[in-house]
């Protein structure tokens, strides 16, 4: 089976409160528990603030870190699911499901097999 990689993008800023976040970490809950037991779930985590992200580059004979993510824009990544799907119509259904409980866009891109990396 083929991997694949759902990116969640969320907008910068402060988490939305309580009464709105809650509702979508149950339903989160409850997507995950179905990639589970459909032997689909790979590995999945969020992440921090991109504010904590450094940047690594080789430039000629130097490598240079700056901080902050690389690029710049009003939404990060702000987690990711690997997934096993036989083909990516399957693998955008497991997107469809989580971009409606985190209601939040979800890109879904085929991973590399391995063999060329």
């Amino acid at each position: 089976m083929a991997h694949y990689l759902l990116s969640i993008y969320q907008p910068d800023g402060d988490p939305p409160p309580p009464e709105v976040l809650d509702p979508i970490m149950r339903d989160l809950d409850a997507v995950n528990t179905e990639l589970r037991e459909a032997g689909a779930w790979v590995f999945s985590a969020g992440l921090r603030p991109p504010d904590g992200a450094k940047v690594v580059r080789a430039r000629g004979d130097e490598v240079l870190t700056t901080d902050g993510p690389y690029v710049e824009g009003k939404e990060h990544i702000g987690g990711f699911t690997v997934i096993a799907a036989p083909d990516l119509d399957t693998a955008l259904g497991w997107g469809r499901k989580l971009a409606a409980a985190l209601t939040l866009p979800i890109e879904v891109r085929p991973m590399e097999d391995g063999e060329h990396c």
